[in-house]
């Protein structure tokens, strides 16, 4: 099991100082988000040159605002600028982002998701580019633009013929696909003891036709860590996360269309789910959070002494986690990230 963590967004100084921190401290993966603020990319570019070992992974790039080609091109660039160490992670995002920042129709995510890793693959070969798809012509098919497009393939030689390409995705088809044709899946709030009965069959489903040419798939899961013997500050440190989950299950989305909420009801969390929903669209955000029930801190977390720390590892290495990101909130992450490191050691 190898460790991730978030690198977060703040001045350069203190950028650079955070991901070489992390790096010395032990840390695989350093990941860079994007909503609807900065680019990740940019901030990729920026830890590539910062950092010596650690690869640089998106967690995640939006595949609707880009096309396939730019996506290919970016962690072709970054690869090169960190010699071999990008991970491509990408992801639909939702359609409020999508469609409300971005002003394009969120549609078909699965065949996009399949059909964009072909055209990333056959452009980091050096493969002339042709592709027709249901979702992407390249190039553009006759009576559509000029007419001039001809088949091109990347100028500069990529450091390596391949990118890992890993795929955020909750839904049952969209993991399905994940498991199929990528290299990792990226869920997100994974309660390693519910897994299986969220993902299990589409997981399932998706490896019976994997290409063993790609290897085992890395599943990634995010985990809050804080190493305490204090109760009440485990119990403190867990409450504070409330707010975070109360935003994704009760207002990330709208009330027809909200994943993290289809989530928690997968969970077989269907009443406090809604609960937590019709709350915080109320504008009733701190009951929200209180709704939040606290099996679901408790199960996506480990906060508390050693041991249990020990046990969660155990539970996510169990449920198939190869890469753990850890977020460590205690009074001191770099000895709680060496704890962490060790013990998956």
């Amino acid at each position: 099991m190898r460790l991730g963590a978030s690198i977060g967004k703040a001045d350069p100084a203190a950028v650079k100082q955070r991901a070489r921190q992390l790096e010395d401290a032990g840390i695989d993966i350093v990941w860079v988000a994007e909503l609807y603020g900065f680019d990740a990319a940019s901030l990729m570019g920026f830890l590539a040159a910062v950092t010596t070992r650690v690869q640089i992974g998106s967690s995640i790039l939006p595949f609707y605002s880009r096309s396939p080609a730019l996506l290919a091109m970016t962690a072709a660039g970054v690869d090169a600028l960190s010699g071999g160490r990008c991970i491509l992670g990408i992801g639909a995002s939702g359609p409020q982002v999508i469609e409300g920042f971005h002003g394009i129709p969120f549609d078909s995510p699965v065949g996009r998701v399949e059909e964009l890793i072909s055209i990333c693959r056959t452009i980091w070969r050096r493969e002339p580019l042709v592709h027709e798809g249901r979702h992407y012509h390249v190039p553009l098919p006759a009576g559509q633009g000029l007419g001039l497009g001809k088949p091109l393939k990347l100028i500069d030689h990529p450091v390596r013929p391949s990118i890992p390409v890993y795929v955020a995705a909750t839904g049952p088809r969209n993991v399905t696909g994940a498991a199929r044709i990528a290299d990792g899946w990226i869920p997100i709030f994974f309660w390693p003891e519910r897994a299986k009965q969220v993902w299990g069959d589409a997981l399932a489903a998706g490896l019976r036709e994997r290409d063993p040419a790609l290897g085992p798939l890395e599943i990634v899961a995010s985990t809050t860590v804080a190493i305490t013997d204090d109760a009440d500050e485990a119990a403190s440190l867990r409450d504070s996360l409330r707010p975070q989950l109360a935003l994704y299950i009760g207002g990330m989305g709208a009330r027809e269309m909200n994943f993290y909420n289809d989530l928690a009801c997968r969970y077989g969390l269907d009443g406090p789910a809604g609960h937590i929903q019709e709350l915080y669209l109320a504008g009733r955000k701190d009951e929200a959070a209180a709704a939040v029930p606290t099996e679901l801190v408790e199960g996506t977390t480990m906060i508390g002494p050693a041991g249990l720390v020990r046990d969660r590892i155990a539970a996510y290495r169990e449920a198939g986690v190869t890469v753990l990101n850890i977020r460590p909130v205690g009074h001191d992450p770099t000895r709680d990230i060496a704890t962490v490191r060790d013990m998956v050691a």
